[in-house]
Formats: structure tokens, C-alpha cells, sequence
């Protein structure tokens, strides 16, 4: 029972990492050892539960019928087990994008611990977006319009991106005068692929292509795919300036930035009964309404 218990905890941590090594660093084991539970647990059921892809794995047909049962039983547990271990009621662990934790949320957690240093704040970060229903996460700081049906969001920040592009491509096409010109450019993106698509349809228009293009994990290679012309970039003014003020980029466009497409804090409905949880959101709100200049 102890080893079944384990192969399905297994597979729990990956089905919710998609990676087999990020799954193997929080569960203190080797990417092997995963390996190996999960081929065990494959062999118990008779199915294949993973694919293999580019980036790591995803969930098969009979995967994610398994995940369907498992998920809210083991977040249930997990829940009890920092109970137990003393944590569970001072503790608050939050997602967010690695950029955002670096430049907004960590310089000022130190003034949330002076406000409450008995609650404990964990942050994990990364790109994919994270199951609050079925992960032990208690709040999310998401980049979107706001969306997110069956969750609680509640608006923070609207930090403002410019589109710049190399004064060479921009001769080669008509000036940029609306948003919807973009489309006759090709498009650079950062790894999630969601800036356009969503900048896109803050302004109304359907853009069913605009997440073709190369991407890029690092906003300085998007920069620098930039100014070889390679297309129109979105990024925050400080990863171009040094670009801009020698003129190897240009701002390709200026219209108002819509301020739906924004920064929220999202959870569930359970979790902010948490008085814990509740605090921390209100706390982002009101640091997010001191804000005077924007996200940097």
C-alpha cells in the first residue's frame, strides 16, 4: 500500500510539472528514480499515462483520467500535512513569472514580514500556468485580461509594454499607425507566447496567427532578435533603452495601453477562507495601489 501510495504520489508531482527533473527536485529524489515509479505505475495500470514532447511531458488519454481522480484528493492531503507539520495555517505559497517576482513581489515581501512575521510566504515561479484547483498553490500573480472562469482575480498592476523593431525592417512595410498594422509584421515572442495574443485582443481584433515566430526564454535575446530585424518585439522599455538611444530600434508604434491587460492576483474561492491567504491578497492590492511609476 506505502509503495502504490508513492508511485501515485509520483505521478502526481509530475503530471503537475510536466517535467520529470522538476518533478524529481521536489520530491528530493533522482530524475531516475522518477523514472522508474512511473514505468512501475505504468506497468500496474497496462496503459501508457505520459508523453513524450519538446519540453518535457503531458498527460495521455488515460493520464489524464487518472490525474482527474487523484488531483483534489492529493492537494487535500497535502493541505492536512502542513497542518500537521505546523505550517499549514500561517504558511501562504504563491505562483508567479520569474520577471515579476524579481522586479515587483520579492523587494517588498520584507515589509509584509514586518507587518505579519508570523505567516510565512513561499514563492515558487515559472512560465507554465499552474491548476489552482487541482495544485497546492494558494495564489497566483497572473499577466492577463482577467480571465480565468471558476478563480477569483482582482486587478494589481498594468505595467506598460512598447513595440519596437529595427529602423531597417520598418522601411521594408508601411508605417504603423494601428494596432492591427502589426499583423502585416512578423511577430517575436518571449517563451509562454502569450503577450500578443493577448495585447492583441485587448484591442478588440482577432489575430488567430499571432503566436507564430520564434520565441525566446530571455527579453534580451528577444531585444536582440529585434534589432537583426528579425521582427516587432513587446518588452518593457528597460530591456530596450540602451537599444533605443543608440537607434538600432525605434518604437515602432504608440497607442494607449490597455489597462485590462494587466497583472492580477488570482485564487480560489476555498483558499481565501484562508485568513492567511486573504490577507496576503489584500496586502498585493494595496502595495499595487501605492504604485506611482509603472512596473520596472
Amino acid at each position: 500500500m506505502i509503495k502504490r501510495f508513492a508511485l501515485l504520489q509520483t505521478f502526481v508531482a509530475v503530471a503537475r510539472a510536466k517535467k520529470m527533473a522538476q518533478a524529481a527536485h521536489e520530491l528530493a529524489l533522482t530524475p531516475g528514480a522518477v523514472s522508474q515509479r512511473i514505468r512501475q505505475l505504468e506497468e500496474a495500470a497496462g496503459r501508457r499515462l505520459f508523453l513524450r514532447n519538446p519540453t518535457g511531458v503531458e498527460l495521455s488519454a488515460a493520464g489524464e483520467a487518472l490525474f482527474a481522480e487523484l488531483a483534489e484528493p492529493f492537494r487535500k492531503i497535502e493541505a492536512v500535512d502542513r497542518e500537521l507539520d505546523g505550517s499549514g495555517a500561517s504558511r501562504v505559497v504563491i505562483t508567479t513569472t520569474p520577471s515579476f517576482a524579481a522586479t515587483w513581489l520579492v523587494p517588498r515581501l520584507a515589509k509584509f514580514a514586518q507587518r505579519y512575521p508570523e505567516v510565512e510566504i513561499g514563492v515558487e515561479t515559472g512560465s507554465r500556468p499552474v491548476d489552482l484547483m487541482r495544485e497546492p498553490i494558494d495564489l497566483a500573480i497572473r499577466h492577463g485580461l482577467g480571465k480565468y472562469p471558476g478563480l477569483e482575480a482582482i486587478w494589481l498592476i498594468a505595467p506598460e509594454l512598447i513595440i519596437v523593431a529595427s529602423p531597417e525592417l520598418l522601411k521594408q512595410h508601411a508605417p504603423l499607425t494601428v494596432p492591427a498594422d502589426c499583423m502585416a509584421f512578423p511577430l517575436l515572442h518571449d517563451s509562454s507566447r502569450r503577450d500578443w495574443p493577448f495585447w492583441f485582443e485587448a484591442h478588440g481584433l482577432a489575430a488567430p496567427n499571432c503566436r507564430t515566430g520564434p520565441a525566446f526564454s530571455d527579453n534580451h535575446l528577444l531585444v536582440r532578435a529585434a534589432v537583426a530585424g528579425q521582427g516587432l518585439a513587446l518588452v518593457r522599455d528597460v530591456y530596450a533603452e540602451d537599444e533605443l538611444r543608440a537607434q538600432r530600434l525605434v518604437k515602432a508604434l504608440t497607442v494607449s495601453w490597455p489597462t485590462q491587460f494587466a497583472y492580477y492576483a488570482v485564487s480560489t474561492t476555498e483558499a481565501l477562507r484562508k485568513a492567511t491567504v486573504r490577507r496576503f491578497r489584500d496586502w498585493l492590492v494595496e502595495e499595487a495601489r501605492q504604485e506611482i511609476s509603472p512596473l520596472t
